[in-house]
């Protein structure tokens, strides 16, 4: 199997086993990053697995699964996303030179745009699981972009936004590019995730993105 046919378990099990927490059949990201489960069979989760390492008040992203609720457990949302893949050349030069890496200090500013703009799970620790960069108007943190999961030469662009007040600038398109050619440089596969009925779908086709498969995306939570 590909490993971007279950890249979120690839990614909690392998690279980022340090920053999640679970069993050797269900993960999920530790408390405080992205709300994010992955099973090892992704078609058939064990919810059961994971009912010790997650809280009746939170919610949480998978995919990949369609079948029934499992007992102890809701489904909140459904819905399908586009998982895409890098096929462009690199681009010829970074045009976000005046990027910031965000750091710790930045975890604020960072969760207060992503709760803004809705941009997918993140918690106050995302920042963490990659280089984030983000654009500054004054001391306004106005758009970011940044990376989450990572599996082999995979690596995920995420977090991508930009404050309402501050789109149609081009920011997030100049922060993605800068990210791509970094990715690139590393020799990683950039890839990233988007819900289908995103607008954004055409903007990241445009970019040199293509789509590798359609998956069934949740939000479930403990009853």
């Amino acid at each position: 199997m590909n490993l971007l046919d279950n890249i979120i378990w690839h990614a909690l099990s392998g690279p980022q086993a340090n920053v999640s927490t679970g069993t050797e059949r269900a993960r999920r990201f530790a408390p405080g990053f992205s709300p994010i489960l992955g099973f090892a069979n992704a078609a058939q989760p064990v919810f059961a697995d994971l009912i010790p390492f997650c809280g009746p008040d939170e919610h949480f992203y998978c995919g990949g699964w369609s079948g029934p609720v499992q007992p102890g457990w809701r489904i909140e949302e459904e819905a399908t996303m586009f998982r895409m893949v890098w096929a462009g050349e690199p681009p010829a030069k970074d045009d976000a030179p005046d990027a910031v890496l965000l750091g710790p200090n930045h975890s604020r500013p960072a969760l207060e745009l992503a709760m803004l703009t809705h941009p997918g799970p993140f918690g106050p620790r995302t920042i963490e699981l990659g280089d984030y960069f983000g654009i500054f108007e004054g001391p306004r943190l106005v758009a970011m972009a940044g990376e989450r999961l990572q599996a082999g030469s995979y690596r995920e662009i995420s977090g991508v936004c930009t404050d309402p007040e501050f789109q149609g600038r081009g920011l997030a398109r100049r922060l993605m590019g800068k990210l791509i050619r970094r990715q690139l440089a590393r020799g990683q596969t950039p890839i990233l995730h988007v819900m289908r009925d995103n607008f954004a779908v055409q903007f990241y086709e445009r970019l040199g993105f293509r789509k590798h498969c359609e998956p069934v995306v949740r939000v479930v939570s403990r009853t």
